[in-house]
Formats: C-alpha cells, structure tokens, sequence
C-alpha cells in the first residue's frame, strides 16, 4: 500500500461518520448471540410473559429506530445553522468530533441489539439479553441528553473556537515541535537552489494540496540522487497543467507515478500539515461576525481570544525552512512553508480592516499586539510593532470624535468593559500611548500605564 492510499484510507476513517455505527451492527449482532447462547447454556430465563417482553422489546425497537432519524437529522439542521452564522468550514470539523461519533454508534448497537433480543423471544424470555436490550435503550436517553449538551455548546461561537483552538495548538506542535530557544545561535539557514530545474512534473488533476510524504520523497530522492522541490505549498490550489514538482541535478529514474503517490490533492484544505488553516477558519468567523449583516463584534473578540494565544504558540517556535536533508547531510527535499509574516498578516489584517470601526476591536487587537510584543522574541517583535502602528492610524483615520480615540488608543484584554491598560491585565507594563487626545478632559490619567523595556528573548532566526 502505497502512502498515497494509506493517507486517503486514515483520512476517510476520521472524517466519515457513518463507518462506526456500521461496525457498531456487526457487533451488536455478535453480543446477542453470544449472550443468547450464554443463558441457553446456563438455563436462565426471566420470570415475565413473553408477550409483554416482546410488545416492550417491539416499542423501545422502534423508539430507538425513530431516535435514530431524529438525532441525526437534528445534527444536520444544527451544523447547517452552525455553518451559516460562523463559516462553512466548521462542518467537516463538527463530524470528526469523537463524541458525536461515539453517540450514534451507541444509538445504532442500542437499536440492533434490541432486534436480536426481540427475534430470540419464543416461549420463554431470555434474561440476559432483554435486560441488556431493555436497559441499553433507556441508556441512549442518557447519551442523547449528553450530546444534546455537547453539540449546543460546541456550535456556540465560543465552543467552535475553543474547539478550533485546541487543534489548532495540537497542529502547531505536530508541525513545529523544535523551540526557538532550543536552536543553536549559529544554525545557518540553507540556500536556495541557482540552477535551473532539469524536469518539471505537472499536475494531473485540481485540486487543494493537503499533505505530502516527507520521507518518502527524500528516500526517491537520495535512490535516484537529486533534489526534489514541491512547487505548491500546503494549502494552494493547483490546477491540472501547473507545476507538481521540480527535479534538479538528475533524478532521471524517477516517475512521474512515483512522485504523485507521494502527494495529497483534495477538494478543501485540512489541518495535517497545514497550521495557518486553523487561522484561516478563526479569520473567517471572526470577518463575518464582523459584517454589516450579522455586526456581533464580541464573537469575533472570541476569535481574537484564541488568535491571541495560538500566535504567541507559533512565535515561540523554529518554523521550518522547509529543506530536508537526507543522513549524509545532502540536500534532499525543498517545499515552501509559512513563516512568521504569514502568520501575522494572515491573523491581524482582515480583522483589522473589517472591525476598524469598532472601538472593542481596536482595542482587543491592541491587547493582543502589546502582550505579543513582550512575549515573543524580539527579532519576532519588530512585525508585531509595525501591525500596532497601522492599528493606531487607522483609529486616527476613522474615528472622528477625540474621546472615541482616546477610548480606541486603551488596550483592553475584553474589548470593552474590562480594565484600563493591556499591562493591567495581565501583570506586565507598557509604553504609553502618544495618540491621546489632548484636549480632552480625564483621558490623560487612563492612557499612562508605567513603562518598562520589552523583555529580552534575542534569537537570531525570523522563522
């Protein structure tokens, strides 16, 4: 089995709901018949008329059966709703959830087995398993209330987030496992390749990069002694005819087969190698919560909340450059990969152009830009300090009113109505604002928290 179709095969596992409630039959059909057998063998029998055992056996059936259509139907109304007051994005992550999965295939094994105990009804009642059959439906009541609990609070806009938060963090260290304080001073970034590509492999479909076998490339590239370069990066969209791959200094045994088995292209972009996806949902629900049409700026506060901390995860770490070499030290394998402006624009500017004129967002991003500032590295920071220049022009541009940029120039970890001051808030200090009003009676005293120098995190790598 090639990677290619193992990817496809575990991909297909996590994302298809469908696959355990199946296999959740199977073993329904098998307990019954091993507990069938069990108290046949035991000569247990229960004490109860075997018409009345299989009238309530027959109703809690079809309950169960009913339940069944009406959970999942349910669901799907919920995450279209879901779907369409966040992003569209949210629904392939709402049906990998665990528990969602793990609740209908109880419901399924609930509505089998109660089948299987149903049909072993003769003269007698076995007791084994119309118990189970009997106290497994009144179990997925249970279950139902639990997921009914789970899913309203997942497909709140602050459970998405949370949720989106967590692999987003789980994503970050998978990708990036190495600190910036863990890499040598004196690490040396590669260079590029000067010659020019000796072939070009083209793609033979459209489709998103999703992910691409690492180690699989570089062992085709040391067999067939070249360099091989992935032309699109995790996440592009390519076309049929664009570039796949480049081969430079020979490579002449390689095939075209070969090298399409070792990459991913689908239909949308997904989390396995592809970290600024997670910015990219939390943008977009933020972006639309920031519309004329839904004009909720505290949900897109909450996605500032977790950018805010996913941003200082990326900023603490070595982001790979994206070149691999082989255990002689030969260059191998070079992808292109995000670095830290890519991270920074893509979580700041979007939000920032779309709620310029909300005060509670000017003021959490000022938040979140003063914390990053002190936090991350200060080869990191520069970028940080230019975002929170523009911020300040921009409230100068659209806020008319003096007292409205003065409140706009305050740092403030809920938007509004939490503390004066990002430094406040979490414990550190902050230079003061230049943007005040001056003419402005009171505004002095709420913009001069005490300063202090940035902390010193001095590395000498930018990604």
């Amino acid at each position: 089995m090639t990677w290619l179709q193992r990817y496809w095969l575990q991909h297909y596992a996590t994302s298809a709901i469908w696959i355990a409630p199946l296999g959740a039959v199977a073993v329904a059909l098998a307990a019954v018949r091993v507990l069938h057998w069990i108290e046949a063998d035991l000569g247990w029998e229960a004490k109860l008329n075997p018409e009345t055992a299989r009238a309530v056996l027959t109703t809690l059936a079809a309950s169960m059966f009913t339940f069944v259509v009406f959970v999942s139907s349910a669901l799907l109304v919920a995450v279209q709703l879901a779907s369409a007051q966040l992003t569209p994005r949210i629904v392939a992550i709402v049906f990998k959830d665990p528990v969602t999965k793990l609740s209908l295939t109880f419901f399924v094994l609930s509505f089998t087995f109660t089948l299987g105990a149903l049909i072993r009804i003769k003269e007698s009642v076995p007791l084994l398993t119309a118990q189970v059959a009997a106290y497994s439906c009144l179990s997925s009541l249970a279950v139902f209330l639990f997921l009914l609990d789970h899913v309203g609070k997942t497909l709140t806009a602050g459970g998405a987030l949370r949720l989106l938060g967590r692999l987003g963090r789980n994503v970050i260290v998978h990708i990036y496992p190495r600190r910036l304080s863990e890499i040598p001073d004196s690490t040396q970034t590669s260079g590029t390749l000067s010659a020019p590509a000796a072939r070009t492999i083209t793609s033979s479909k459209d489709g998103t990069v999703l992910a691409f076998d690492v180690c699989g490339l570089v062992s085709l590239a040391r067999r067939a002694d070249c360099v091989i370069q992935l032309a699109p990066q995790v996440g592009d969209f390519i076309a049929t005819g664009d570039p796949l791959f480049r081969i430079h200094g020979g490579g002449e045994t390689l095939t075209s087969t070969e090298l399409y088995q070792s990459v991913a292209i689908g239909h949308e972009r997904t989390m396995e190698q592809d970290p600024a996806y997670v910015f990219r949902i939390m943008v977009d629900i933020a972006s639309k919560a920031l519309s004329p049409a839904i004009n909720d700026p505290t949900s897109a506060v909450l996605a500032i909340d977790q950018i805010h901390h996913l941003l200082r995860n990326v900023g603490s770490r070595y982001l790979d450059e994206g070149q691999v070499r082989d255990a002689k030290g030969q260059l191998r394998l070079i992808y292109r990969t995000p670095d830290w402006e890519d991270f920074v624009h893509l979580a700041i500017t979007e939000i920032r152009q779309f709620g310029a004129q909300s005060i509670q967002i000017n003021r959490r991003l000022r938040a979140m830009l003063e914390n990053l500032i002190q936090t991350v590295p200060q080869e990191r920071a520069k970028l940080l300090r230019q975002e929170l220049n523009i911020l300040r022009r921009s409230a100068q541009r659209f806020f008319t009113e003096p007292e409205d940029r003065a409140l706009a120039d305050v740092s403030d970890l809920q938007g509004v109505g939490g503390k004066h001051g990002h430094s406040q808030a979490v414990g550190q200090s902050q230079p003061a604002s230049s943007h005040a009003a001056a003419d402005t009676p009171g505004v002095d005293a709420l913009l001069a928290p005490s300063q202090s120098p940035p902390v010193n995190g001095g590395h000498h790598h930018d990604r």
